[in-house]
């Protein structure tokens, strides 16, 4: 006899009722990111009606970083930095991924473009590899990326 182990639902189905900030709690595997939007006084936006796209750096990808660094830009007076750096994660609208084919960069909230490269089935956003995508929320959608962008 085989055992028959079910499939999970896929992420979006799971989370489209829920916003961008409930979906990334729920996730457990972005607690560091959701540190930097509490600490940056990010909440509010994020919870708003959008819609966004938001490149969200998992804990792995934060924990790259030099060490230290997340610790020196929670501190209030780098508010103004990590907003910035913040912001370089999200782009307006609702860019799913099979919107990406053609694009080339997309500007951010932070006022900067970031690059978008496509390769067979592997999308870089800069230096950041995406490696989930269209997670579905309210008002807005996610894809996770390997490390933190830089603006």
């Amino acid at each position: 006899m085989v055992a028959h182990t079910p499939v999970a639902a896929p992420a979006a189905a799971a989370t489209d009722t829920k916003d961008i900030v409930d979906t990334a709690v729920s996730a457990k595997k972005f607690s560091t990111l959701v540190a930097a939007v509490k600490a940056a006084g990010l909440v509010e936006t994020l919870k708003g009606d959008g819609p966004f796209t938001v490149f969200a750096p998992n804990d792995e990808a934060f924990a790259k970083l030099p060490q230290g660094t997340i610790a020196d830009l929670l501190k209030p007076e780098n508010k103004a930095k990590l907003t910035a750096i913040l912001t370089y994660h999200v782009v307006p609208g609702k860019v799913m991924a099979a919107d990406v084919v053609g694009v080339k960069s997309a500007k951010t909230v932070n006022g900067k473009e970031v690059s978008v490269t496509v390769e067979g089935n592997t999308v870089m956003i800069d230096q950041s590899k995406v490696i989930a995508t269209d997670i579905v929320t309210s008002n807005g959608v996610i894809h996770v990326i390997d490390s933190v962008l830089l603006p």
